[in-house]
């Protein structure tokens, strides 16, 4: 089937602020902090995309006036049990995000605005590659989730070590590749790259999906181009972080 049947389709969404409610918190990880929020804002909360991304709006502590609080992007996944919206932080070192989440209990509030739109991607591809570090892990987790019985796919993960791994939720047939740095800081492109290098493609038609630090994401879309022979078209890469830099989400098409 040729790219232009299986085309990534954008749909625009109504920009609108929430102000919800920290409901619980949870660890899925020592490193990856859950918190679920919910409230009457919620209602009508539309993300159709598993790569959406919302911005949240962390307190300052400044008073100064007309200032903008601090703002980061994040992966919203929908608890389709309770209704309520549940967020997944990486926790590291320092920034606002890192503060807010180690910090939140039940009853704090989050201002969160968007998505402002969604890219739907098909899901009648041979099979599904999906890469990334910690900060790809929510998108991942919620197009696995996503994926009809039937569906293939392979992730390729690099996480600090053994304990940083999450267990996926899904009716397709699922591979799964972790990649472990150890003490080597993140942001370096060898071991995803490495690891896609060595990767055995399946047999057909594949939709590659990655997401890493900006340079790490530009070099896998490369490989996955230039030695795996992917269809440009039905690659998507994107730049969730980027060293020395904050607030960075970078679309990577070149």
């Amino acid at each position: 089937m040729n790219s232009a049947v299986r085309s990534i389709r954008r749909v625009r969404h109504e920009v609108k602020q929430r102000r919800l409610t920290v409901e619980k918190t949870s660890f899925v990880t020592p490193k990856m902090r859950r918190i679920t929020v919910g409230g009457a804002d919620l209602e009508g909360f539309t993300s159709l995309g598993f790569d959406d991304h919302i911005k949240l709006f962390f307190p300052s502590g400044s008073t100064l006036a007309g200032e903008r609080p601090p703002m980061r992007d994040f992966t919203p996944r929908i608890d389709a049990g309770s209704g309520h919206l549940y967020i997944d932080f990486a926790i590291h070192d320092a920034g606002p995000a890192t503060q807010w989440a180690t910090l939140a209990r039940p009853g704090d509030e989050l201002l969160i605005g968007g998505p402002r739109g969604s890219a739907i991607i098909p899901m009648d591809f041979d099979w599904h590659l999906l890469i990334g570090d910690e900060t790809a892990l929510p998108a991942i987790g919620r197009r696995l989730e996503e994926l009809p019985g039937g569906s293939k796919a392979m992730v390729i993960v690099e996480i600090t070590d053994e304990l940083e791994q999450q267990s996926f939720v899904t009716q397709a047939d699922l591979s799964v590749q972790w990649v472990y740095r150890r003490d080597l800081a993140a942001g370096s492109v060898d071991g995803l790259v490495a690891a896609l290098r060595a990767m055995r493609p399946l047999a057909g038609d594949f939709f590659a999906w990655a997401a890493a630090e900006t340079n790490v994401a530009r070099a896998v879309r490369r490989v996955l181009i230039d030695e795996h022979r992917a269809n440009p078209a039905w690659v998507k890469a994107a730049g969730y972080w980027k060293r020395g830099s904050v607030a960075v989400h970078d679309t990577i098409d070149d």
